[in-house]
C-alpha cells in the first residue's frame, strides 16, 4: 500500500539549537519538494510511522534548492500532488497546521539542526489512504509534486524489486 504524500521540504542552513519561532528564518537554506512516499500496510504495524517511511526509493526530494529571497510569500504558494496527471493534493502552506518557524522552534527544542538538515513540513489532505476507497500507487505511476515557484518533483513508481 504505496501512499503520496507531498510536502514542503524546509533546508536548515545555519546551526539551529533552541531557537525561537521569531529567529528560526535566519536558519534557512532554502526550500525544495518532498513526495514522502509511504508505505502504509507496514506504518500499521505499530504506533510509529519509522517502519513505514524508510523503504528504498521512497523519499523523492529536489529538483531545486530556492533561496528564501526567491520565494515573496511562502504562505501562498500551494502543494500540489497529481497522480498519474489527476490532482490529488492542493493547499496553499498558509493552511499547514505548523507554520514554517513553529516547526523550526519546536525541532530545534529536541536536536541540534546542522547545515543540510531537512525537515518535511508534513502533507495537505488527501492522501490516499484517506479516501473512499483507498488510491494507493503502483508500479508505472507517474506523481509529480508541485509547490509554486519551488517547481515540481516528478517520480515514476516502481516495483520493489
Amino acid at each position: 500500500c504505496l501512499d503520496f504524500e507531498g510536502e514542503l521540504a524546509v533546508v536548515i542552513g545555519k546551526t539551529a539549537r533552541g531557537v525561537s519561532a521569531e529567529n528560526a528564518m535566519e536558519h534557512v537554506a532554502g526550500f525544495s519538494i518532498f513526495n514522502d512516499a509511504s508505505v502504509r500496510d507496514w506504518q500499521r504495524h505499530n504506533s510509529q510511522f519509522t517502519p513505514g517511511k524508510n523503504f528504498p526509493g521512497t523519499g523523492g526530494f529536489g529538483p531545486f534548492l530556492v533561496t528564501p529571497d526567491e520565494v515573496d510569500d511562502l504562505g501562498s504558494q500551494r502543494v500540489q500532488t497529481r497522480l498519474n496527471g489527476q490532482i490529488v493534493q492542493d493547499q496553499p502552506v498558509s493552511d499547514m497546521i505548523w507554520d514554517v518557524p513553529s516547526l523550526i522552534a519546536y525541532c530545534s527544542t529536541f536536536t541540534e539542526l546542522r547545515p543540510g538538515d531537512v525537515i518535511s513540513t508534513g502533507t495537505p489532505g488527501g492522501v490516499g489512504e484517506g479516501r473512499k476507497p483507498p488510491l494507493y500507487m503502483k508500479a508505472g505511476d507517474q506523481v509529480e509534486v508541485s509547490i509554486g515557484v519551488l517547481g515540481t518533483l516528478s517520480n515514476t513508481v516502481a516495483a520493489q524489486g
